[in-house]
């Protein structure tokens, strides 16, 4: 695709195609003089834009003159992508469980690269952040392993040592698997924010089955976005 297509494509400006991509934030290669697309890797970007991923090096309103829309998690979260119960008492044993539940949805094309992916991730930060919750994800992006963004939970009513910051044992497993390059992840942030309260997690600990931990994550999100509703917007 050129610059033009990309533009009547994502309904912006050229011009706004041409400064993203000469920024790094939207894939492309020069060939040239001239920018060349693809579109599955437009589409993988566009991905990451609706979960409210934002590239790193960005300093622009991305796809500002889209029609914009509300982050929610039943975009990439549904109660069959949580595990009420892991079997695993292990940090491999929770991170082989939930990538084998993200290889049985059809979300990841292979098994064994989301749990080195993820491994790879623990092994330069591990991603317990205390208070009893752990938000994993890989450090880079790739496009043709995620079939669509997604997120997958597990929950331990035991608790893992997963090399929490406090110290302590981690009983909810949070898991990303997004698409494109490293980019920062404000969504994670949003995800902390929802689980930082001890009430929530409370919920989340006493739902009995994974529907009722859905509504609980539900609950929580919806918590959140009613006072703050237009920080939370995002671009298309």
């Amino acid at each position: 695709m050129t610059a033009r297509q990309v533009a009547g494509y994502l309904n912006v400006n050229e011009r706004t195609v041409l400064k993203l991509v000469s920024e790094g934030t939207l894939p492309g290669v020069k060939i040239g003089n001239q920018w060349r697309f693809r579109k599955a890797m437009l589409d993988a970007w566009l991905d990451d834009q609706m979960l409210g991923v934002t590239p790193r090096h960005s300093e622009v309103s991305i796809m500002a003159s889209m029609p914009r829309r509300m982050l929610d998690l039943a975009s990439c979260f549904q109660p069959s992508h949580i595990i009420a119960e892991l079997s695993a008492d292990t940090k491999i044993g929770v991170i082989e469980e939930l990538a084998d539940l993200a290889n049985r949805l059809d979300l990841v094309r292979d098994k064994a690269w989301f749990v080195g992916a993820l491994i790879e991730r623990e092994n330069i930060m591990p991603s317990a952040m205390g208070n009893g919750v752990a938000f994993m994800h890989t450090l880079l992006r790739h496009p043709g392993q995620v079939v669509r963004p997604f997120m997958v939970l597990g929950r331990s009513h035991e608790g893992v040592d997963f090399d929490a910051l406090d110290g302590r044992p981690t009983y909810l497993f949070f898991a990303l698997g997004l698409k494109f390059h490293e980019l920062h992840l404000p969504w994670l942030s949003k995800l902390s924010q929802m689980c930082a309260k001890p009430d929530a997690i409370q919920a989340l600990m006493s739902a009995s089955a994974a529907l009722d931990i859905f509504q609980a994550l539900s609950d929580a999100e919806r918590e959140l976005q009613a006072p703050n509703a237009k920080d939370l917007r995002f671009s298309r």
